[in-house]
């Protein structure tokens, strides 16, 4: 069987890809035209000329170039859909999506969407209507991740204890990233808890989204194993000095430490590294380290081959709910200024809420 593929949100292809854009729909795509078993039939933009300029790129006619996404719907009726929108409007187009009976598989891009409701709901109608639906958390196929995981599950470094993480940009953005690998290495266990505190003094918004300066969080799982994290985006780099890593998982018997930093600016850290009780630093020889363009292209392989099989994959959104869940229930925990108990029974997003309200008062950038 061949699927039929759309991508909704092509966005314009950066020179210099940032913060304000890195063109992931067209890292989708690629991806696909990796795939036999898939056929990229359309693409929708606001920006037409964005819509055009992707279609020029991966040879489509004109009659595949759509604004809207409803509409794309309704002429090609594809069987996946990946959306490369900004997390604010994830929610409209995906449920859109499910409901349009024809969808079978809609890839998104993350963070899940702008308010812990809106994330719900997206996984409740994709289980209501047997769409499989995932989110682009493509560092679990990392090999640096898979073989830490492997290493954690042999017992290399005893039971799992504490997860740590630093964000050098946010909890939200890159901190959905961080908070899903905590989760892959404590094997998607629920949360029990979380307690943490932020600062918003400066606006710090990445795709349409705020995002906080400064956080701290500690949390508990159901089984016992700690969480801690921070995220800086002041330039200070105070949270990631002070982990020396991406991800730290401590055991009974020895600390696995993914993506360390090195003490020597000019050498480049290997991408994994463990520490035997008793012994010391043993670098850890991987393919590849966090980053790489090349994970989409194996999340997107595991989605439809999932798909085609009928399993349940990686990048499923159960997966992705309890990492956003951990994240909107640090912000609620800075605004209630007290643990909260999980599961979170919140529908709004508390940083906004707060900003809102008046609670926070961030400056525009460069004021400070």
């Amino acid at each position: 069987m061949t699927y039929t593929v759309a991508i909704i949100g092509t966005g314009a292809e950066p020179e210099n890809p940032s913060r304000d854009g890195y063109a992931m729909a067209y890292h989708h795509a690629a991806g696909y035209e990796k795939l036999n078993d898939c056929t990229l039939v359309g693409c929708a933009d606001i920006v037409r000329k964005n819509a055009e300029a992707f279609a020029d790129e991966f040879g489509l006619d004109d009659d595949a170039v759509f604004e809207k996404h409803d509409a794309l719907l309704e002429a090609l009726e594809p069987d996946i859909v990946s959306i490369c929108v900004p997390p604010a409007v994830h929610t409209e187009i995906a449920v859109d999506c499910i409901h349009s009976g024809v969808v079978k598989a809609i890839h998104c891009e993350k963070p899940m969407a702008d308010t812990y409701g809106g994330a719900k709901l997206m996984t409740q109608e994709a289980n209501r209507h047997g769409v499989q639906l995932t989110f682009n958390h493509q560092r679990r196929f990392s090999d640096a991740v898979r073989t830490a995981k492997e290493l954690l599950d042999a017992g290399e470094i005893g039971d799992l204890q504490r997860i740590e993480f630093s964000s050098p940009v946010g909890l939200f953005d890159y901190g959905s990233h961080s908070f899903d690998l905590c989760n892959y290495f404590n094997d998607e266990t629920p949360g029990k808890w979380v307690l943490g505190q932020i600062d918003y003094t400066e606006e710090n918004v990445v795709f349409g989204s705020h995002n906080e300066n400064q956080a701290i969080v500690h949390w508990e799982y159901t089984n016992g194993v700690h969480g801690i994290a921070a995220s800086d985006s002041t330039g200070t780099g105070g949270p990631v000095s002070a982990f020396h890593s991406h991800n730290r998982l401590i055991g009974t018997d020895g600390v696995i430490v993914v993506g360390p930093e090195s003490e020597d600016e000019e050498k480049e850290p290997p991408a994994l590294r463990i520490r035997r009780d008793g012994k010391g630093w043993e670098a850890v020889n991987t393919e590849d380290g966090l980053h790489g363009w090349e994970f989409i292209d194996r999340a997107i392989a595991d989605n439809v081959r999932c798909l085609r099989e009928n399993e349940p994959p990686e990048l499923r959104a159960e997966n992705a709910l309890n990492a956003t869940e951990l994240i909107f229930a640090t912000w609620e925990s800075s605004r209630r200024h007290g643990r909260v108990d999980l599961p979170l029974t919140i529908e709004d997003n508390p940083l906004q809420s707060m900003l809102n309200s008046g609670d926070l008062t961030p400056a525009p950038v460069g004021e400070n």
